[in-house]
C-alpha cells in the first residue's frame, strides 16, 4: 500500500556553486551488467566560444529551432544531468551530454576494464553481506546476464540522429548538438501525441512524461511532475564546464497532467509496496526459499518493528546495471536489500519489506537494525552520474522511511555502506567502501529537507564535514588502474594528515594496515577519510588547519577560514570514564554472555583493533542496548531476539561509525 505523500514535496533552487575545475575524462565505464565504457569527451562549452553563458545560448538556440519552451528543455535536462557534460563519459545507462541522450549500444562496444571497485557486488570482496557469525552467508559467485535487446530508454540517441540529421558522434561529444537532439526528441514526442508546438509549457507534461523512457505511467508521471516542479521553482547553476545556467522561475504553472493518457502506457505491476506517492515505486519480490539442507536465503522474516527496532538506513551503490540488479535479488543463493533505484528516471523497485532484515552491510547488528537501498551506479566512475531524478526520489523514500521508522536524517543513521564497520578485527579489509567519496552528501541531504548547517560558533569544539562539493577535488587514484589517479572531480570527502602541511602522510587504520603503514589515495581506501556531514570533536587549530580526533589520534585536514571545508557544531561528545588510559571500541553492540538463554550460541563481545585514549572525544550518536537477533532457522518462530543490560554508544570513530560500551565512558556537551 501506498503511503501519503511526505511534505515539503521539493526543495527551493540551490545557490549558484563556485566555478568548478573542468573535469576530465572519468576512464572506461562498464559493460551492460557492469561497467559502461568512457568514449571520447566532449569539449568544454567554453573552447567552443562563448564565454560562461554560452551553455545558456545553446538551450535558447534549440528551443527556437524546434519550438519547444526553454524552460521546458532546461528543466528536462537539469533532471538528467544538473546541465553538466561529465566530461563526455556515459552514464550508467549510456547516457550522453546535458540531455542524457542514451546510446547504450556503442558504450558498450568501447574497450573497458573494471576498476578495483569494492562496492561491487555484495561477494566481490570477500564481506559475508549478513555478517553474522552464527550463521555466515557466502554467496556464489553470481551468474550475470548477458546485455540482450536494449530497451528503447537505452538508445534515444540513435533517434535523435534520426529527428535531426546529426552524426552520432556529434550529439555524444559536441554539446550544442546534444541540446539540439534534446529539443528534437520533446518536440517529436509532442507532435506524437498530436498536440501542437505551443509556447505554453503547461502544454509540454505529456511530452515530457515521454521523454523519461519509461514503460509506465507511473514512472512517466513522477519525472513529469519533478520536471515542472523545477519550473516553477526555477533554478541557477554553474556547471562542470564553467557555464552558468539559469531558469527562471515560474510558479503559477499549470501543466496538463491529463495528456499523460495519451501515451499508452502500462499500469505499474500490482503489489504492495512501501514508499511515499511522490515516487513510482514496484515490488520486485526476493525470494525466501529453502536451498540445500538446512540452508535459506536470500534474507530473514522478522517483525519490525515489534520484535526489534530499525534505526539506520544503509545508502549502496549496484556497481552495475538496473538489469542486473534486479536480476540478481531474485536470485534465492545470493544476498538481500530492500530497494534498488534506476538512474535515469528515479523509478525504485522494492524487493523485501521494511519489517524483514536483509543481507546488505556486512554486519548482522547493523542489518538487523537498518533497511538497505541500492543505486544503479557505480564508485569509482564519478560520470557513471548519480542523476538528479535518482538523488531527488531516494531523498523522497529516505525521508519516508526515516520518518515512518522514527529514524533521525543525520548521518549517524543515514549510513553509506563505506560507514558500516567491520564486525571483528578479520572482516574490516573485507567492508565494502560504495557509494563512495563521490556521493554528494551535502545535496542529497538539502533535497531531505536537513541541510548540514553551522549549529554552533567556528571555535565550537565539535565541527561537522562540509567541503563544496563541486570545488573539493582531492586527488584519489585506482579508479581504473591501481596507483593510476583518477580524473579530477567534486568530492564530499576530506582527507586526514598527522600533522598540519599538505606532504605530512596520512593518517593510520591499524584496522586496514595492521602493519602500522599509512593510509593511501586510493579511491576505495577509508582510513583517512572524513565526509559531508560526519562530525568529529575538534583536537587542535592552528591557522588554515583543523585537527580532529579520528580512530584514536590527532588528525589534521585543511580548513582555512576563507574557504571553510567544516562548520562549528554542538552536541555531545564521549570520552573515557575517568581513571581509565584508553577503552576498547567494538563492531557491534552485542549482549552480554549472561543474556543469552538456553539453546541461543553466546556471540563474543570482539573488539575491534582500535583503542579510544583517555583525553579524546568523539561524537556521540546514539544509545543502543545490546541486542542480538538469532536467526538461524527458515521457520521465524524460531528467531529469538537477544537484549541484554550493558548500553553502548555509536560514535563516529573513524570514516566507519563504531561503538563503545556506556559504562566506559563520560558524556559531556560540546563546547560550543
Amino acid at each position: 500500500m501506498r503511503a501519503p505523500a511526505p511534505a515539503p514535496e521539493h526543495t527551493p533552487p540551490r545557490a549558484v556553486r563556485r566555478t568548478r575545475r573542468t573535469r576530465r575524462a572519468a576512464g572506461a565505464l562498464a559493460s551492460a551488467a557492469l561497467l559502461l565504457p568512457l568514449v571520447s569527451a566532449l569539449p568544454d562549452a567554453t573552447a567552443a566560444g562563448g564565454g560562461q553563458d554560452a551553455l545558456q545560448r545553446d538551450f535558447a538556440r534549440a528551443a527556437a529551432e524546434y519550438h519547444v519552451p526553454q524552460s521546458v528543455l532546461l528543466a528536462v535536462s537539469y533532471l538528467q544531468s544538473r546541465w553538466d557534460t561529465h566530461a563526455g563519459a556515459p552514464s550508467v545507462t549510456g547516457g550522453y551530454g546535458p540531455m542524457h541522450l542514451t546510446d547504450a549500444a556503442t558504450a558498450l562496444a568501447a574497450p573497458s576494464s573494471r576498476g578495483p571497485s569494492q562496492g561491487a557486488h555484495h561477494s566481490d570482496s570477500g564481506e559475508d553481506a549478513r555478517g553474522d557469525t552464527a550463521r555466515p552467508h557466502r554467496a556464489a559467485a553470481p551468474v550475470l546476464p548477458s546485455p540482450g535487446t536494449l530497451p528503447e530508454r537505452l538508445r534515444t540517441l540513435d533517434r535523435a540522429a534520426g529527428l535531426t540529421g546529426l552524426p552520432p558522434a556529434a550529439l555524444r561529444e559536441d554539446t550544442a548538438a546534444n541540446v539540439r537532439g534534446g529539443a528534437a526528441l520533446l518536440a517529436d514526442a509532442q507532435k506524437r501525441l498530436g498536440l501542437p508546438a505551443s509556447g505554453s509549457p503547461a502544454d509540454w507534461y505529456g511530452a515530457v512524461a515521454r521523454y523519461s523512457g519509461a514503460s509506465d505511467t507511473a514512472t512517466a508521471t513522477t519525472f513529469a511532475d519533478d520536471v515542472f516542479a523545477l519550473i516553477r521553482t526555477g533554478e541557477r547553476r554553474t556547471t562542470d564546464a564553467h557555464q552558468q545556467v539559469t531558469l527562471t522561475p515560474a510558479p503559477d504553472i499549470a501543466p496538463r497532467r491529463e495528456q499523460v493518457a495519451r501515451l499508452g502506457l502500462a499500469t505499474p505491476p500490482a503489489g504492495p509496496v512501501e514508499c511515499p506517492s511522490t515516487v513510482a515505486c514496484e515490488s520486485v519480490p526476493a525470494p525466501y526459499q529453502r536451498l540445500e539442507g538446512s540452508d535459506y536465503g536470500n534474507h530473514d522474516l522478522s517483525d519490525r518493528p515489534r520484535s526489534h527496532k530499525a534505526d539506520f538506513i544503509v545508502i549502496h551503490d549496484t556497481e552495475g546495471s538496473w538489469e542486473t540488479a534486479l536480476k540478481l535479488i531474485k536470485d534465492p543463493a545470493y544476498v538481500s536489500w530492500n530497494y534498488t533505484i534506476r538512474s535515469a528516471d528515479g523509478h525504485i523497485a522494492q524487493h523485501v519489506p521494511v519489517k524483514n532484515v536483509t543481507w546488505h552491510a556486512g554486519n548482522w547488528f547493523v542489518n538487523a537494525k537498518s533497511v538497505g537501498i541500492e543505486h544503479e551506479g557505480f564508485l569509482a566512475r564519478p560520470d557513471a552520474w548519480y542523476t538528479e531524478e535518482m538523488y531527488r526520489t531516494s531523498a523522497r523514500l529516505v525521508r519516508y522511511l526515516a520518518r515512518e521508522l522514527d529514524i533521525p536524517l543525520d548521518r549517524q543513521h543515514i549510513l553509506g555502506h563505506d560507514n558500516v564497520p567491520g564486525t571483528v578485527p578479520s572482516s574490516i579489509k573485507g567492508m565494502h567502501t560504495d557509494p563512495g567519496p563521490y556521493w554528494d552528501w551535502a545535496h542529497y541531504f538539502e533535497l531531505m529537507g536537513k541541510p548540514f548547517h553551522p549549529t554552533a560558533s567556528p571555535f565550537s569544539g565539535m565541527v561537522t564535514i562540509r567541503p563544496d562539493y563541486d570545488d573539493n577535488e582531492p586527488v584519489y587514484t585506482g579508479c581504473e588502474q591501481p596507483g593510476r589517479p583518477c580524473a579530477p572531480h567534486g568530492s564530499g570527502a576530506v582527507r586526514l594528515h598527522v600533522a598540519p602541511r599538505d606532504d605530512a602522510p596520512l593518517v593510520k587504520d591499524i584496522g586496514l594496515r595492521p602493519d602500522g603503514s599509512d593510509s593511501t589515495t586510493g579511491v576505495n581506501d577509508t582510513g583517512a577519510r572524513a565526509s559531508t556531514g560526519q562530525q568529529f570533536a575538534v583536537a587542535d587549530r592552528l591557522p588554515g588547519w583543523t585537527a580532529v580526533w579520528y580512530l584514536g589520534q590527532r588528525a589534521w585536514f585543511r580548513n582555512p577560514w576563507w574557504e571553510p571545508v567544516a562548520v562549528g557544531a554542538a552536541g555531545k561528545l564521549v570520552t573515557p570514564r575517568e581513571g581509565l588510559k584508553e577503552i576498547p571500541v567494538y563492531g557491534r553492540a552485542y549482549p552480554e554472555k549472561e543474556a543469552y538463554p538456553a539453546g541461543v550460541p553466546v556471540q563474543a563481545v570482539t573488539p575491534l583493533p582500535y583503542k579510544l585514549p583517555a583525553g579524546q572525544a568523539y561524537v556521540l550518536g546514539g544509545a543502543y542496548p545490546g541486542e542480538y537477533l538469532y536467526a538461524k532457522d527458515f521457520d521465524p518462530a524460531k528467531h529469538t531476539v537477544v537484549r541484554g543490560k550493558d548500553v553502548y554508544y555509536e560514535i563516529q570513530f573513524g570514516h566507519r561509525v563504531a561503538f563503545v560500551r556506556a559504562a566506559d565512558v563520560t558524556v559531556r556537551p560540546s563546547n560550543r
